[in-house]
């Protein structure tokens, strides 16, 4: 089992940019996706989440209107689209694959968003 995040990397505040998960070596369609992030010294906050179908999406507060998750269940993929990026912002982004009732959770190597001018 396999989840790979990309698309990290260092944005001015207000710039965007886009993460994404692939995975692999599990039944990706089966699996809820989440994106959480960590700071140092901090706990792991979920941030998005996206049904199995693609059919619901939740957001923490903090970034609901700037941040989009999707996914492509055909190419084994979940996105999470983040806009007008503040410092606050700033974490190690994780993908999340979660299927409750099998009580299976998979995580991703970790992806670093920095906002800063």
């Amino acid at each position: 089992v396999q989840l790979v995040e990309s698309g990290g990397g260092l944005v001015q505040p207000g710039g965007s940019l886009r993460l994404s998960c692939a995975g692999s070596g599990f039944t990706f369609s089966m699996y809820n996706m989440n994106w959480y992030r960590q700071t140092p010294g901090k706990g792991r906050d979920l941030v998005a989440s996206i049904t199995s179908a693609g059919g619901t999406t939740n957001y923490i507060d903090s970034v609901k209107g700037r941040f989009t998750i999707s996914r492509d269940n055909a190419k084994n993929t979940v996105f999470l689209k983040m806009d007008s990026l503040k410092p606050e912002d700033t974490a190690v982004y994780y993908c999340n694959a979660n299927w409750i009732l099998a009580g299976r959770t998979y995580w991703g190597q970790g992806t670093q968003v920095t906002v800063s001018s």
